[in-house]
């Protein structure tokens, strides 16, 4: 028995499959870290604040062969202004030290933007 489709419901099944796919290799928002180290008391995802934006981050870094070794190590001691005169403050005044997963983590996601 063959099963028939209109095109446009069949166009629009696959269209759903694809993007149900690609929200698949997304990778989500490490929410409980983001918060505990309140990162969007400076940082938007889209928009610059007190500091730049995640995207702004992750296109500033995108093609930087050492980018992820050097912002998890920014991350988990504070650092130096590269972005206007605010330096990332230190992990006391974020929220407390960040073990070197989470820093792998929260940066993973801050470059996935």
């Amino acid at each position: 028995m063959k099963a028939m489709f209109p095109p446009y419901l069949a166009a629009h099944v696959v269209g759903l499959l694809l993007t149900a796919s690609g929200a698949a290799f997304a990778q989500s928002e490490p929410t409980a870290l983001v918060d505990q180290q309140h990162c969007m008391f400076c940082h938007t995802r889209d928009a610059p604040f007190l500091a730049p934006s995640f995207q702004q981050i992750a296109e500033r870094y995108r093609n930087e062969p050492n980018a992820q070794v050097m912002l998890e190590h920014k991350l988990r001691v504070g650092g130096k202004a590269h972005w206007g005169d605010m330096a990332m403050p230190l992990p006391p005044d974020r929220g407390g030290p960040l073990t070197p997963e989470d820093a792998h983590t929260l940066i993973q996601w801050v470059l996935s933007q």
